[in-house]
């Protein structure tokens, strides 16, 4: 565990005491469904995005790695994307403008009809990228009759790419990335008015340029611009570096009501958001969309990454980018926290107490407690993956250290690592129970000690009985 680990569990020791003194009971929750899906939810794609539209349908677009069509599929479940059939809706030229590197496709329904954003360059200068615009007519997109609208015309001839719409206090906004004029940079970030879907009106709006390190590995790029509104502002997420390992996510944020066409309204982060995870295998990370569950009750992040570092020549020539999806979490402050790039396979949920619903199980110093306000995201989420000891059994698994197992020692809970012994498997088994105190919920019986159970005491885990009122509400998480 990171050092830094010891030093905040020493602070947060001086008052622990208080704090337990205060963990009065909450009124019961309701049950939140849980978010999981089993990720790479599609090989060989890039540049992904999902569009829900009111048909009750999901759309997704991606960069093919051909980089010489657009592709849609769609599914009632975010899952089912990953099977569904995919559809050309457009093939490059053969020669002439849109005849090369068919890049980052957008969907979006707009006053009755669907429109495409794509990038693409020039069969005699594959690198004399720019904006251009699809109409598509008809109720299904891929099926719709679909017209060139040509080129999205800037204030520059140059390099551009990646354009996104969203609309904001009535007005639609254009946001993509470009190359300046004058400005020693690969690509920055714009914003303009639109007059229509395929124009912009207005002097375009430079909102950042790559000024960070982070920003500038291999190449000084920002780019892929996308939105999500949330807690009265405007959380603008964008792609950084090269498109290796060395590829993140930065964020932008605005007030909702401030003059969006003013770079002074836009807030960089200092640090990336989202970035390659070692531990995980996931790198690279980036050029991402939001989405919501089917439910519309949580906000789903989509991106792209590879499931390796190294890269032999150009990242842009290997194919092997894939789609991902996981949930994306918002902190106390209504602020976004992606976590990190979870593993391969089923995605991780969180375990938020019943009767402290603002408390979530996580793992200080390997020792699992519940705890509010979990900035850290990755500890306080696990993996429920087919128990260690078999039988039907379940298992929790560590997010942030995967092989690290949530498990019992002298009945207290910790996140250890998988020793392979007979006796690790069984103290990190559980049969998973509905709920002691909610059948919507669910609570975890220890295999080896069975009518013990996970439970908190004060904010501590540990695996008691839990034979009245107040032990089964301890016992007791919902899934998140």
């Amino acid at each position: 565990m990171p050092q830094s680990r010891t030093r905040r569990r020493a602070a947060s020791l001086a008052v622990a005491a208080a704090l337990t003194a205060v963990l009065l009971p909450a009124p019961p929750a309701a049950a939140s469904p849980s978010v999981q899906f089993t990720n790479p939810l599609v090989e060989r794609r890039a540049d992904a995005q999902i569009y829900k539209h009111t048909d009750g349908f999901y759309y997704m677009t991606a960069t093919v790695p051909e980089y010489d069509r657009i592709v849609l599929r769609r599914a009632t479940t975010l899952q089912g994307l990953s099977t569904a059939p995919e559809t050309v809706i457009w093939r490059r030229h053969t020669s002439g403008v849109m005849g090369a590197h068919i890049w980052a496709p957008e969907i979006h329904f707009i006053d009755g009809k669907w429109y495409v954003y794509f990038a693409a360059g020039a069969t005699n200068d594959v690198w004399a990228i720019r904006m251009y615009v699809l109409e598509g007519t008809g109720a299904d997109p891929l099926t719709a009759a679909w017209t060139e609208r040509g080129q999205i015309r800037t204030a520059w001839e140059t390099f551009a790419l990646d354009a996104s719409t969203f609309v904001a206090g009535g007005v639609r906004y254009l946001i993509w990335a470009q190359s300046e004029p004058g400005v020693n940079n690969n690509s920055n970030l714009y914003i303009a008015r639109m007059s229509s879907p395929w124009a912009i009106t207005g002097t375009p709006v430079r909102i950042a340029t790559p000024t960070y390190d982070w920003e500038r590995r291999g190449y000084a790029v920002n780019e892929g611009p996308t939105v999500i509104q949330r807690n009265g502002r405007i959380f603008l997420t964008y792609s950084a570096s090269a498109t290796d390992a060395n590829y993140c996510l930065g964020l932008l944020t605005a007030s909702a009501s401030a003059n969006l066409l003013s770079a002074s309204s836009w807030v960089k982060t200092p640090s990336p958001v989202f970035t390659s995870n070692a531990a995980t295998g996931q790198y690279g990370p980036g050029h991402n969309s939001f989405t919501v569950s089917e439910d519309g009750q949580s906000d789903i992040l989509v991106y792209h990454d590879r499931g390796y570092r190294d890269i032999s020549g150009d990242p842009l020539n290997d194919p092997n980018r894939r789609v991902r999806l996981q949930k994306l979490y918002w902190n106390t402050d209504g602020t976004p926290n992606f976590g990190i790039p979870v593993p391969d396979g089923v995605t991780p949920v969180r375990l938020k107490s019943y009767n402290y619903p603002d408390r979530f199980v996580r793992h200080w110093d390997y020792r699992a407690r519940i705890e509010a306000n979990v900035t850290n995201l990755a500890d306080s989420q696990f993996r429920i993956v087919p128990g260690l000891a078999g039988n039907g059994s379940v298992s929790l698994e560590s997010t942030n250290f995967p092989g690290y197992y949530l498990r019992h020692r002298n009945y207290e809970l910790w996140v250890e690592r998988n020793d392979g012994t007979a006796t690790f498997r069984s103290d990190a088994s559980f049969t998973r129970r509905p709920g002691l105190a909610s059948s919507a919920a669910v609570s975890f019986e220890s295999v080896n000690f069975p009518g013990r159970y996970i439970r908190h005491t004060g904010r501590e885990l540990y695996l008691q009985p839990a034979t009245d009122t107040t032990a089964q509400a301890d016992a007791t998480f919902i899934l998140e």
